[in-house]
Parts: C-alpha cells; structure tokens; sequence
C-alpha cells in the first residue's frame, strides 16, 4: 500500500551507509517545513486546550483546530529509507537510524519490522507488516475515555483490507490513572462512544498480507500503576499532551514520517 500525505511534503538529503540501511536514497535539501495541519472537514467531541490554541475531533475521524495551533518546523534535511526488497519506504530526518530487525512472533512469512530510533538510542516508532489479523474486545466497563488529539487523513492508493475508518495518523489519549497517549497510521475506529478498552495503530492489509502497523506501540490502553508504559507516552493532564502535538518538534518529525509511508504489495 501507498500512504500519500494531503500537506505538503518537504524533503531532503544525506547518503545513508550500512547493511541494516540499505536502499536510503538521497534528494536535494531544503529549509525546515511546517507541520500538518489537522482535517478541518472533521468534527465531534472537543479536545483539549492548549497554550493558545484548543481542538475537537471525531471519534477517530480527525481534530479540527478552533483557534488554530502553532504550526511547528519539522528537520531540514531528511533521507529516505527502503528495505532490501524494496516493499516498504518511508522519509525519515537525516539524523534518525532506521533498521531491520526480527518480526514479531507469530507474525505471518515475509513479515518485516524496522525501528526508528533517534541518534542516542531513544525509540520513536516501528514498522511491522504481516500482523495476523485480530480485534479488540471487552467488557462495556472495562473501556475508558479517550479523546483524539490529531487526526489527518492518508491516501492509500493500493488495494488493502476493509477497516472502519478511513485511514489516517493520529495521536491519541486514553484516560486511566494518568493520560496515555500513542501515535500511529490506523483504519481502526477506537470505539464509537468515544471509549475503548485500547487504540489500535494498525492498518487491515490486503487478504493473506496482514495487518500493518507504524507507530509507536500497536495498542495503547489505559496502562496499571505497575505496568510499563513506555515507548507509549504518559501525561499528567490532556493539555500536556496537546502541546506534545502541537508545540514541539518530534511529533511534528515523527507525523510526517508516517504520513510518507508506502508499501508494495
């Protein structure tokens, strides 16, 4: 499959080396961009407010800026990175590492995962293709509250399987103990009382392809006090992860990035 961004897409340039890189290709460099903007088409229950700026969405359908957050510069320069087969590719900042590494168990034959992980080792996303498909359940009081922060629709131009939603990135938060929240490419819906037992970052594939997924994690819900949360993020309040989104730089990377997604069938 081809995801294609709706915002403009600036790129750029750095010749990557090394077996785990092989296939980055290179493009001219350019000036820092500004991020994508939320679907303005959308609309439903209210997001959070941040500093200067507030946003409601649908479920998971997109978050439509009310006053408008601040646009914010992604990386001036960026490469591209494509497996050895050529089956995936994807834009990346200069200075991120993407690498092959084993699927995960019981993922179907073929199955590929590569990780995005900034130059100290931080984890900033995966790749994994060739995920069985499966579904969500749970009991109604099980589920908890979730709100999208950012929601902004991909094209995907190839044939794939039957999701719920058109496909999009998001960024969403779930209600527990504290807020947490996960990015990713889906055609999932969360739930359509704006509660769910967890968000899903999956794309349903084509018949015998599998499910792929491009995120963070490839389920966020509302983690126990004992449980480990991370690479998933933790906030204390919804405005703090609405600043994550809309004021800082590595969500602004890391959003492109996934919108550049394509995938050869």
């Amino acid at each position: 499959m081809r995801g294609k961004a709706t915002s403009t897409v600036l790129s750029g340039a750095l010749l990557v080396a090394g077996a785990l890189l092989a296939g980055c290709s290179t493009a001219e460099p350019r000036g820092p961009g500004w991020t994508a903007q939320p679907d303005p088409s959308a609309a439903g229950t209210t997001a959070p407010a941040s500093a200067g700026a507030s946003a409601s969405g649908t479920a998971d359908g997109g978050a439509t800026p009310t006053a408008g957050p601040e646009a914010v510069a992604t990386a001036a320069a960026w490469k591209t990175f494509s497996d050895p087969g050529r089956t995936v590719s994807f834009e990346l900042p200069e200075d991120w590492i993407a690498q092959s590494v084993t699927p995960d168990e019981g993922s179907l034959p073929g199955a590929l995962k590569i990780e995005v992980k900034k130059p100290d080792g931080t984890f900033l996303a995966a790749l994994r293709t060739g995920l069985p498909p499966s579904s969500a359940t749970c009991a109604g009081a099980s589920k908890r509250p979730y709100t999208v922060i950012s929601s902004l629709p991909v094209e995907l131009s190839a044939d794939g399987g039957e999701g719920t939603i058109p496909p999009r990135v998001v960024f969403r938060v779930v209600q527990g103990y504290r807020y947490f929240g996960s990015y990713g490419l889906t055609n999932v819906v969360g739930g359509g009382d704006g509660r769910a037992c967890e968000l899903r970052n999956i794309v349903r594939g084509p018949a015998g392809k599998g499910d792929y997924s491009f995120g963070d994690v490839v389920a966020v819900k509302a983690f126990a006090p004992d449980e480990k949360v991370a690479p998933a993020k933790a906030f204390d309040t919804l405005d703090q992860a609405t600043r994550y989104a809309t004021e800082g730089t590595e969500f602004a990377n890391v959003q492109r990035m996934l919108m550049s997604l394509e995938i050869n069938n």
